[in-house]
């Protein structure tokens, strides 16, 4: 049987999946409800100073939605937890003393003064959390008053202030990265030279989803006005995996732990970002779409699928595909592939035939014998740019096929005839190409 209990710096949970820092865990109420489900750990929504947070009364939440309505993405204008400081601990000492084999991390924000990370520190270690999360990620509202992704997109400032965290407590320090800057290397080098334990990404993105074309305001809206805020879900999942690769993959950030976040919202995700180098991963959109049982998906799918692949733990393939992820000058130029379409499962809706004519190579043609609706490959023509695979309503349908080195002329399309030689030597041979 795979075994998928985690130790994450230190920090032990019965499965990797925890709820990321957000409304699903800003009570204990929730928070019990979350471990009874089956949920390995929970970062606790993040807690601030008292005077406490004043959240919106209005609309928190803008979506965007597919075809099918299927929530893709969620964005939303809600601050750090709105409940006393006080209260929060109160709860964290009492879920953590109940459920003492489950993960529980504290995700903190407070202004950019050592005295106040000085100050928060030592109340939360009180409760017998297994950790804190610097919460330097958020896009929105606090990031006015020079908190969220303001300190993260500053690596001086991640730095700084994880250094006074790591000065000031004994628990491990896992910094957030926001999402919301060019290069996620720099301030992933700043948290590990100031000392964290771990990072955890990706914090939301900072957006709009829609505007009302009545009343003219951004969605949510509040009063006729709108506000950016903080997206997330299914949708920013390829941003996530790309961000965590970068880190995992980085000479400089190399064996940094890394709690990986953003559209998790099932089993086959959380592998990626394992896959990725991720140590475990954080949800929330999903939970917030389907409820906090979905984890029993996540946990059923991931063991079926280690099982099935011979891995024992999550540490037989965390990071295995790292030294698969390079830069595009590193591309092997001699792989060529050529689309093949399935006539038994071809539907003929012609969707493969429009894009490729119109936006492509026009490498599909549509007349088949007798005036026959039947969809073929030009290979001359194909450049296998994958577009009629992901746009087939059919999956299997269209796939592509390898094609050995050599057996394409890669100027013209065409096969290359035996008596053309050596294909090192060959005038076509791509390596010769980009030369000339």
């Amino acid at each position: 049987m795979a075994d998928l209990s985690n130790d994450f710096i230190g920090i032990k949970s019965p499965n990797p999946f925890w709820l990321a820092s957000a409304p699903p865990t800003d009570k204990e109420y929730n928070v019990r409800r979350a471990f009874e489900a089956g949920w390995g750990g929970v970062v606790w929504k993040t807690l601030g100073l008292d005077p406490h947070i004043v959240n919106v009364n209005g609309p928190r939440y803008g979506a965007v939605w597919g075809a099918d309505r299927r929530l893709l993405g969620l964005n939303n204008i809600e601050l750090i937890t709105d409940r006393p400081l006080r209260v929060n601990l109160d709860e964290i000492k009492v879920v953590k003393r109940d459920y003492p084999d489950r993960a529980v991390v504290v995700s903190l924000m407070v202004p950019c003064e050592e005295e106040c990370w000085k100050g928060i520190l030592p109340q939360v270690e009180e409760t017998g959390a297994d950790g804190i999360e610097l919460n330097f990620g958020c896009p929105h509202g606090m990031s006015e008053r020079g908190m969220g992704s303001a300190v993260g997109q500053v690596p001086d400032y991640i730095e700084m202030v994880t250094r006074w965290c790591k000065a000031n407590t004994r628990m491990p320090v896992i910094v957030k990265l926001t999402p919301n800057i060019t290069d996620i290397r720099y301030p992933a080098r700043a948290a590990k030279a100031g000392g964290a334990d771990a990072v955890s990404l990706i914090n939301t993105v900072s957006s709009i989803t829609s505007v009302n074309l009545d009343s003219f305001s951004p969605e949510p809206t509040i009063d006729g006005k709108g506000s950016h805020g903080g997206y997330c879900g299914p949708a920013v999942k390829p941003i996530a995996l790309n961000m965590v690769a970068e880190i995992a993959r980085d000479a400089e950030t190399a064996g940094l732990p890394i709690s990986g976040i953003g559209g998790i919202t099932n089993w086959r995700d959380a592998a990626e970002f394992i896959a990725l180098g991720a140590g475990n991963v954080q949800v929330c959109t999903a939970a917030m779409t389907y409820g906090f049982r979905v984890v029993g998906e996540m946990i059923s799918g991931l063991k079926l699928w280690m099982e099935e692949k011979g891995h024992e733990t999550l540490a037989d393939f965390e990071g295995r595909a790292v030294p698969n992820v390079t830069d595009w000058q590193f591309l092997n130029l001699n792989y060529v592939t050529k689309a093949r379409i399935d006539q038994d499962l071809c539907i003929k809706c012609g969707r493969c035939y429009a894009v490729c004519e119109d936006t492509s190579h026009q490498a599909i043609s549509m007349a088949g014998p007798n005036g026959e609706r039947r969809f073929e490959v030009i290979d001359e023509e194909c450049v296998a740019c994958n577009l009629c695979v992901n746009v087939c309503p059919v999956e299997g349908c269209i796939t592509m096929e390898e094609l050995a080195t050599g057996a394409v002329d890669l100027r013209t399309g065409e096969t290359v005839k035996p008596d053309h030689g050596d294909w090192t030597t060959h005038p076509n041979n791509p390596s010769r190409v980009a030369a000339e």
